[in-house]
C-alpha cells in the first residue's frame, strides 16, 4: 500500500529525488497543497474503488496517516 500511494504522489506532484517515508509530511515536506491532496485522494478512490469521506482529509497529515487509513477500509 505505501508503495502505491507513494508512487501516485511522486507522479501527481512531479517530485523527483525525493526520498519519501510514512513520516513525510504531505503539505511540509513535499509542498502539497489542499488541491494537491485532494486529487491524490481522487485517484486513489477511483484505482480502490472506495470513497474516502471528506472528515477523513483532515487528518491526513503525512504519508503514513493515508496508508493507515486505506490499510483499514
Amino acid at each position: 500500500m505505501f508503495e502505491e500511494v507513494k508512487k501516485i504522489m511522486i507522479e501527481q506532484l512531479k517530485l523527483k529525488n525525493v526520498n519519501i517515508t510514512a513520516d513525510t509530511k504531505i503539505k511540509e515536506d513535499l509542498g502539497a497543497d489542499s488541491l494537491d491532496i485532494l486529487q491524490l485522494l481522487m485517484t486513489l478512490e477511483e484505482q480502490r474503488g472506495i470513497v474516502i469521506p471528506d472528515e477523513a482529509l483532515a487528518t491526513f497529515h503525512t504519508v503514513g496517516d493515508i496508508v493507515d487509513y486505506l490499510e483499514k477500509v
